[in-house]
């Protein structure tokens, strides 16, 4: 058989591993943004009322925001526990136990007793499994990020970085769907009662999904041809920290803004439409199905934009137009109108999916590979305390004693610092 004809053979099996390898980096995001949702969109309707004592009911949701930043607080350290082992041992083995670790927990707050049941250990409790779901989260995102960039080809390296990016709107649809589902064919009391249990728990099966399909990948090209020259490092986040700070400080505030934007079209804009603006849980959440739409969308577009233009160039116009929409933020929210909803909806997300695409690449690019699962995990998840834990409590504050321009121009002040980071960034190499 001649070379050509060899390699014309193998080619179907070389396209079926890069299908599995993509899917296998889309399945663990999109559970871990499930995962991540159920909880956000159950920290707005749930805790507040179950886990929390009888009260003051701003206060009570205030208390169960604090419990949903424990996961960003959380998240570095899953980024050094997991970032180690995968930056000493490998990609596959460790994305295997962080999506165990980010599943056992979710899994486990929807079995957990209330505060009518337990008392003051109902919060406890659920604060234990929460921390559990950011030490996990921690070694995801980094893990699936590598699996599909340290396989991809000359050239489309942002392309295949967005797959695991697409995580988070097919998973936002998947939760938001399951919510709606249960709000729209059970009473409230039903729902508080039982119903609120059951996304979480049904989260189990999507886990063994993607055991079943991370099982059966190979170790990345990159991270082997690491092993074969015998670069690994003893201790991986020592490295990171010692040899690559002002990486590591640049990419965490270059992401800042992503974050930030996030959380607030989704847990604040939730928790503000149905207790401000006179919207019912049903009629909110589909409007948000409608927006994570654009999400969906504006995330390729941007991968093809910096596979051709460059990863920072790509980022520094995503991050103008946050800092544009911070001026827009109150009144499109309040339009008193589902269009104008929609609209605020559909331009936040949209943005959202422009910084979101390529955010995962250029941070993979900004660290040499014994110690990229380290680096880039670590850098993305202290974004996350910066940016994502403290919005929706800094948000409801500030909508609470400023009105709610005041939120956008906290969303634009974020954006101007992620820009200046973006700034700084030294061009990589394979920026292009």
């Amino acid at each position: 058989m001649s070379v050509a004809a060899a390699a014309s053979a193998a080619a179907p099996g070389a396209r079926a591993d890069k299908r599995r390898v993509l899917f296998a980096s889309l399945i663990g995001t999109t559970i871990e943004f499930f995962d991540f949702y159920i909880y956000a969109t159950a920290a707005v309707l749930v805790f507040p009322h179950l886990f929390f004592p009888p009260g003051d009911p701003a206060a009570a949701t205030l208390q169960s925001f604090a419990t949903f930043a424990l996961a960003f607080i959380a998240r570095p350290f899953g980024s050094a526990l997991f970032g180690h082992f995968g930056d000493r041992i490998g990609r596959k083995a460790t994305l295997v136990a962080a999506l165990l670790t980010m599943g056992i927990s979710t899994v486990l707050i929807g079995l957990l007793p209330t505060y009518a049941q337990v008392g003051v250990a109902a919060p406890l409790l659920l604060a234990l499994c929460r921390l559990g779901q950011g030490v996990g989260l921690g070694g995801e995102w980094g893990g699936a990020v590598l699996l599909a960039t340290e396989n991809a080809p000359p050239g489309k390296r942002a392309w295949y970085g967005m797959f695991p990016q697409l995580g988070a709107p097919i998973g936002f649809l998947l939760s938001t769907g399951v919510f709606l589902a249960l709000t729209h064919y059970m009473s409230d009391e039903a729902f508080l009662a039982w119903g609120w249990r059951i996304p979480f728990l049904t989260s189990a099966v999507l886990v063994l999904v993607g055991l079943w399909v991370r099982l059966r990948i190979t170790e990345t090209p990159a991270f082997q041809q690491a092993l074969d020259r015998d670069e690994r490092v003893r201790l991986p986040m020592v490295t990171v920290v010692r040899d690559f700070p002002g990486r590591l400080v640049a990419g965490t505030l270059a992401l800042v803004a992503t974050f930030v934007l996030f959380y607030l079209m989704t847990v604040f804009a939730l928790s503000w439409g149905t207790s401000k603006l006179g919207y019912s849980r049903e009629h909110f959440l589909l409007l948000q199905m409608l927006g994570v739409l654009f999400f969906a969308v504006t995330i390729p577009l941007a991968a093809l934009y910096a596979d051709r233009f460059g990863r920072r160039h790509a980022m520094i116009a995503a991050t103008i137009l946050i800092i544009a929409f911070g001026f827009a933020f109150a009144p499109l929210l309040e339009s008193g109108s589902d269009w104008g909803v929609l609209a605020f909806l559909g331009l936040g997300l949209g943005a959202m999916g422009l910084t979101y695409g390529p955010c995962g690449t250029i941070l993979a690019e900004m660290f040499p590979t014994a110690v990229r699962y380290t680096g880039a995990s670590l850098a993305f998840n202290l974004a996350g305390i910066l940016g994502a834990s403290p919005a929706p409590y800094i948000a409801t504050m500030l909508g609470e004693r400023f009105g709610l321009a005041s939120v956008g121009w906290y969303l634009s002040a974020m954006g101007g610092l992620t820009l200046l980071a973006l700034l700084t960034l030294r061009r990589q190499p394979s920026d292009r």
